[in-house]
């Protein structure tokens, strides 16, 4: 018995490492599938003859081809026009890569998105989990299934310089030729009445009551940090950097305030490559786009598809353009970018302005904490409106929490909206961390299970992002040790005092001890940084003790970040809780000359009584949480 249970474990194993342990997928035969699969088995029919015709590649055939999930500027979020890798294989996920070759189609992707991307691919697709033991990566498996002499197709705008110069050092070792390809394969087979319009609004300004700095000030920083490097220009890529350098805001993409637009900075110029009918008489003033008095920080327009040709005439007037690399949650520019730059002028670095952007000011850092006071408010509302009425015996399902919570976001003062989409996973939904109900899969909530309730809002002066698990009824003693040991996690990552000097991913083994002392762990990251009135996860700040990219990062006095421990039980439930951490100075402290810093919590919401087993917490994280649930409470009252 044992030796069979062995061989079942071993050859389970096998599978996962080659991608075929899949949900609903059988070799014998036909099983009913998921609702939430998309058959792909036409789309990858389609695709596969343009792999080989001569005349849509205007190249020689290719054995396979790169899908990622980023747009032309590496974004996180991205506008429905740009989702190709979610419309080639189904996966609605924020993060993955997908390869189709000849025969076979493989997606990667994290911790998060493990259970969701088994969910929603078809059977055509082999499914590799990132961070399992024994999983290829993308180069390696590449390297296994085409012969020497194969070609790799993909496009150079939408593939980070950093992802192309990985792949290309691991294949071109085996004989494989990476070709950057000047079609997108699946913008040819995407049907236009299919495919979302793109997403084309007007931007509006920033102002430096929220901001706290003007625009010109901040041009001039980076600049001067363009001057520490020997830079004497930049090109910015990356739409959270631009926002945050002009002053200015868009609605081109869902959830975040970006402009899709492009920026070439010099020592005398400022130049915005943008759809020119998106700005306005403001913010055209705002950036003195126009004006007859030509100053340094005067900005001039280009057409947003200008950026090609003048980088290729206009760098020749720079000694060194610096060119932005990967950092943390930052990809960097696109290949097609690098390629568009003389290499002898190239100056591969990591962008300045991911650091002076992490770093608010002090009229930031009051933004942030009055939109996470609000923020609190509108969740503490709503919790209360819904756990009165299903204990009153009223039928809710999680897409109607979604609506109720997204009303009461919406009610707030200066709020301009959600920062993500609403989370509301109940039951066994809850097991999956970035769950999002859709008609399909929206389920009732009852009161014999959790529910997580992950959110985020924008507001003039700040973004948030919080996230509670609630139980209504009478939870397990199971759920609750799970829920408990999650608490104490957060509660000591929040106490922690420490060093100024200590690396960011040090610090995950706090949140996670209380989890590891019985076997459990999440494959999440602990915590990640958030914008002011950008991008709800933001560079530098990444705390998982696995990762390479954070284990030289510091934290500094205005940085502010998530705390966002979990546990999810692949079937049963899932707990997941999440507050905003400001690092502040404890200048009292001191060893040696060196600084120690420490965390401020700014989310206001209390935690779920139902689900404490106050035995398990120390009798300070005990009296700490009663004290807290009051405060929290008074303060939210006025």
């Amino acid at each position: 018995m044992r030796t069979t249970l062995c061989l079942y474990t071993f050859n389970l194993d096998l599978e996962k490492q080659r991608g075929e342990l899949r949900k609903a997928c059988s070799k014998y035969g036909h099983i009913a599938q998921p609702a939430r699969r998309v058959n792909t088995t036409m789309r990858l029919a389609a695709f596969r003859n343009l792999m080989t015709d001569e005349t849509v590649l205007l190249t020689l055939p290719i054995q396979a081809y790169l899908i990622t999930s980023s747009d032309e500027h590496q974004s996180i979020d991205i506008d429905g026009f740009e989702k190709r890798r979610e419309y080639i294989s189904g996966f609605s996920g924020s993060y993955g890569d997908a390869v189709v070759t000849l025969d076979k189609a493989a997606l990667w992707t994290d911790g998060r998105y493990h259970l969701q991307a088994d969910e929603q691919l078809d059977c055509n697709w082999l499914l590799f989990r990132e961070g399992h033991r024994g999983v290829p990566s993308m180069s390696k498996w590449l390297r296994e299934q085409l012969p020497a002499g194969s070609r790799v197709g993909l496009n150079p705008k939408i593939v980070s310089r950093y992802t192309w110069d990985a792949l290309h050092g691991s294949l071109a070792a085996h004989g494989i030729s990476l070709v950057a390809l000047n079609v997108s394969l699946v913008d040819v087979i995407w049907p236009e009445e299919e495919r979302p319009p793109r997403t084309v609004k007007e931007a509006f300004v920033y102002d430096i009551e929220y901001a706290g700095k003007n625009y010109t000030t901040k041009v001039e920083e980076v600049r001067s940090e363009l001057r520490k490097v020997g830079a004497d220009a930049m090109v910015v890529t990356a739409l959270d950097e631009i926002a945050w350098m002009l002053n200015i805001r868009g609605r081109d993409v869902p959830n975040s305030p970006y402009l899709r637009s492009y920026v070439v900075l010099d020592m005398q110029k400022v130049f915005l490559y943008v759809n020119s009918s998106q700005l306005n008489g403001t913010v055209r003033s705002h950036l003195g786009i126009g004006s007859r008095i030509v100053k340094s920080d005067s900005v001039y327009l280009r057409d947003y598809d200008d950026i090609w040709t003048d980088l290729r005439t206009e760098s020749q007037y720079y000694k060194k353009i610096l060119v932005p690399s990967y950092c943390v949650y930052s990809e960097g520019a696109s290949h097609a970018i690098y390629q568009h730059i003389d290499p002898e002028r190239r100056l591969p670095m990591q962008s300045p302005i991911i650091y002076l952007k992490a770093l608010k000011n002090q009229v930031e850092i009051k933004g942030m904490l009055e939109a996470n006071v609000k923020d609190s408010a509108a969740v503490c509302d709503c919790f209360a409106y819904i756990e009165q009425r299903i204990t009153d015996g009223e039928n809710f399902t999680e897409l109607d929490v979604v609506r109720i919570l997204d009303e009461y976001r919406y009610e707030q003062r200066l709020s301009l909206g959600n920062s993500f989409r609403t989370v509301v996973a109940f039951g066994e939904n809850s097991a999956y961390p970035n769950y999002e109900p859709t008609i399909n899969t929206n389920t009732q909530i009852f009161t014999n299970s959790t529910i997580v309730l992950d959110s985020g809002g924008q507001y003039f002066g700040g973004t948030t992002d919080i996230t509670r698990t609630l139980h209504f009824g009478s939870p397990s003693d199971d759920v609750k040790e799970a829920y408990t040991r999650v608490l104490s996690g957060m509660i000591q990552l929040s106490m922690l005092t420490f060093p100024s000097r200590l690396k960011m991913a040090m610090v995950d083994v706090v949140a996670r001890s209380a989890l590891w002392e019985v076997g459990m762990d999440y494959f999440q990251d602990t915590g990640h940084g958030v914008g002011s009135f950008l991008g709800v996860r933001e560079s530098p700040i990444k705390i998982n003790f696995n990762s390479k990219v954070s284990s030289e990062q510091t934290f500094k006095p205005g940085y502010f970040l998530s705390n966002e421990p979990g546990y999810y039980r692949d079937g049963q439930f899932g707990i997941k809780l999440e507050n905003i951490l400001q690092v502040v100075d404890k200048p009292w402290l001191n060893h040696g000359g060196h600084a120690f810093l420490g965390f401020k919590v700014i989310t206001l919401v209390p935690f779920e009584p139902n689900l404490i087993k106050l035995e398990l917490l120390s009798p300070h994280q005990g009296i700490l949480i009663i004290v807290e649930q009051n405060f929290r409470g008074k303060a939210l009252r006025g």
